[in-house]
């Protein structure tokens, strides 16, 4: 009996390896102490090949990440879908199927048994495929002003899969292939402060600010892609954005978005610290890209010249653009 034992367990440890060399994970990372080791720990459930691609963060995330053995490259930040790009482009990736991660992000067990168990056996003509993603902020869950259920596009077949080149709201496009979706959960959960939520939302704010001078002023070359895939919800918020709320008065439209999720969408029933995510994410934060466009269109002094906002983008914003 015992030597049974000993003899079938080498083969089970084999087992579970070949097991997590099905997907490999691509993390971008910039400071992220708090949170990297938690996510490398949760991933090691599916994965031993994880990409870190860190825009040289000046605490100890890089030796974090290394004492998980995930495989380490820096490259200079330019905005989150060319840094993703470049590790796509970069990582000498091996797994049959890539998944997209944060690092403040883990997956809840159904999901790492659901990954194990279904990934080896996604019919051939399936390239991508969708998880639902769980917000928690301040530790409550945001169940409710359309924040869930939100499908997301996190894994797909190696060199099927890319990012759209965006300066916000990004998601993976498939070059071919029909999607499927999972059905348990990766949750976002962020560990640091509101000061520190504020600041990341005031620089997703620039970021935003240029998305929406481009529906306007088409300075940028537009990667429309998204609209031609198969993602319902993200082509119906794509349009909704593009078509809708850009053409709204910015005096406006970030009022109607917030009564929009926190009323018709019974945002409400969150609670009060879902009351504090509504108003930040959903009010405060469109208000604030809004603002930035009005103070942008005021410095172009009437000139739309694509020229004109390039320079201007790199001058006050420091954002490059050619």
């Amino acid at each position: 009996m015992n030597s049974e034992i000993l003899n079938r367990k080498p083969a089970l440890q084999v087992q579970r390896h070949m097991d997590k060399m099905h997907v490999a994970i691509i993390i971008l990372t910039y400071n992220e102490k708090k949170h990297i080791g938690r996510c490398l720990e949760n991933l090691r459930g599916i994965s031993d090949e994880i990409y870190i691609i860190d825009a040289f963060s000046t605490d100890n995330t890089v030796e974090i990440a290394e004492s998980y053995g995930a495989k380490v490259y820096q490259h200079a930040w330019v905005n989150y879908a060319a840094q993703f790009q470049w590790g796509l482009d970069n990582c000498p990736i091996e797994a049959p199927w890539v998944m997209r991660m944060d690092a403040d992000e883990y997956l809840e067990p159904p999901l790492i048994q659901e990954i194990n168990k279904r990934l080896t056996t996604v019919p051939e003509d399936i390239s991508g495929i969708y998880i639902r993603r769980k917000v928690l902020f301040k530790d409550k869950w945001i169940r409710h002003g359309g924040f869930y259920p939100h499908t997301l596009l996190r894994i797909w077949r190696r060199g099927k899969g890319s990012i759209e080149q965006r300066w916000m709201d990004e998601h993976i496009v498939l070059s071919e292939g029909k999607t499927m979706l999972f059905k348990e959960h990766i949750v976002d959960h962020n560990l640091n402060s509101i000061h520190w939520w504020v600041n990341k939302h005031n620089n997703y704010a620039i970021r935003e600010m240029v998305d929406l001078l481009n529906i306007k002023y088409h300075f940028l070359d537009k990667d429309a892609r998204l609209l031609n895939s198969d993602d319902p919800q993200a082509k119906r918020k794509r349009f909704l954005k593009e078509k809708i709320y850009s053409s709204l008065s910015p005096s406006v439209r970030a009022s109607m978005y917030f009564f929009f999720r926190y009323i018709v969408r019974m945002g409400f029933l969150d609670g009060y610290k879902g009351f504090l995510f509504h108003f930040m994410q959903g009010f405060w934060y469109r208000l604030l890209v809004d603002i930035n466009v009005e103070e942008f269109e005021k410095k172009l002094n009437g000139d739309h010249s694509r020229k004109q906002m390039v320079d201007l983008l790199k001058r006050d914003y420091n954002i490059v653009l050619e």
